[in-house]
């Protein structure tokens, strides 16, 4: 049960099985707390997260989700909250925003029986069964324990944190140009694309079909990607690659973005480069430090899981989502290996009974 203990002025909201109060003149509550136990939690708040809530409240499993409070510095609902338009994900035409998308994600996971909590998960322990975590700020109290684990915390684009971005975030910025290319205010417009290797050469490659020209800006004088992909830029009369050259601002009319100023590094020439968009193709960092040295992941840091499923190198606990793909990064795909998660762990679930 849920007890509020006033004491000197102070608030006390306390989850306990047991409270002894002392006589008076200690003027000090004690306490016995209930360690708390899951039988499966969901550590996200992406489509990866909720398809596997789904599919597990849907079992009767009554899964617990931790959604976390900025986690990653993201809101609940994950990068999908930054997206304005999404017109890609199956079955609505019209189309619908990165937040009205996740807000009917989340409707359908309370809907079925999905227990969410705002909190982020500070903290997991993977050593022994069942597994232990701890939410942020109490990394120092009972740990919770969990039968099974789904980690769908997704990845982070990296971005440069130019003058002017936050400005135009969504406005003319993005790190997904597949996601985000076909928009209106990009089409017949010219774009650049920040990086020089595969994913780069093939995000300047997609933009050409809304693009008036692409620019692909490249620090080095040379590009990293495949000697097919550098091919494909070169020879493409709508991307023009300038090598040596930065970002300094990115800038506009305080609306749109419409504008880049940039630098030769070899000259220190600086000028400013007309653009209506400007897509980072330099990487992302998936959020996989909770875990980290507990579960095999690649030289990047994503888990690995075998080929199929999302099965870890630990039993009992799966990943799912944008954790464990370098290489599609979508909501389709990360709804997708959600489901997987959640049918994986109801598997689990079942041979431990």
């Amino acid at each position: 049960m849920n007890i509020i203990i006033k004491q000197k002025n102070k608030l006390l909201n306390l989850q306990t099985t047991k409270l002894k109060l002392l006589p008076t003149f200690f003027n000090t509550p004690t306490i016995t707390t209930r360690m708390v136990h899951n039988k499966v939690t969901i550590i996200g708040s992406g489509p990866a997260a909720h398809t596997a809530a789904i599919y597990l409240a849907r079992a009767e499993i009554k899964p617990i989700l931790y959604e976390g409070m900025m986690a990653n510095g993201i809101a609940a609902g994950g990068q999908l909250t930054t997206t304005t338009e999404i017109e890609n994900f199956p079955g609505f035409p019209e189309g619908l925003t990165g937040s009205e998308l996740m807000d009917r994600m989340r409707e359908q996971s309370v809907k079925f029986g999905t227990t969410i909590i705002t909190e982020t998960v500070a903290k997991v322990d993977l050593s022994s069964r069942p597994f232990k975590l701890w939410t942020e700020f109490n990394e120092d109290q009972e740990p919770i324990t969990t039968d099974a684990i789904i980690l769908a915390t997704g990845a982070s684009a990296k971005r440069l944190h130019l003058p002017g971005e936050e400005t135009y975030w969504q406005q003319g910025i993005s790190a997904c140009a597949v996601c985000d290319g076909a928009v209106p205010i990009f089409r017949n417009k010219p774009l650049a694309v920040i990086g020089g290797g595969d994913s780069a050469c093939e995000e300047a490659q997609f933009l050409t079909k809304y693009g008036s020209k692409v620019y692909l800006i490249v620090r080095k004088d040379h590009l990293r990607a495949s000697t097919i992909m550098q091919k494909r830029a070169m020879t493409n009369p709508k991307i023009e690659v300038l090598f040596n050259t930065v970002t300094l601002e990115a800038k506009g009319d305080g609306k749109f973005l419409n504008s880049l100023r940039i630098k030769n590094v070899q000259t220190n020439q600086e000028s400013d480069l007309e653009a209506n968009g400007l897509f980072y193709a330099i990487g992302h960092n998936p959020a996989t430090s909770i875990v980290a040295g507990q579960v095999d992941t690649d030289a990047a840091g994503y888990i690995k899981t075998v080929p199929g499923s999302s099965l870890t190198s630990v039993p009992g606990f799966f990943a799912a989502g944008d954790v464990q793909d370098s290489r599609y990064r979508q909501a389709i795909t990360s709804a997708g290996s959600g489901c997987m998660a959640g049918l994986d762990a109801e598997k689990y679930l079942t041979e431990l009974e």
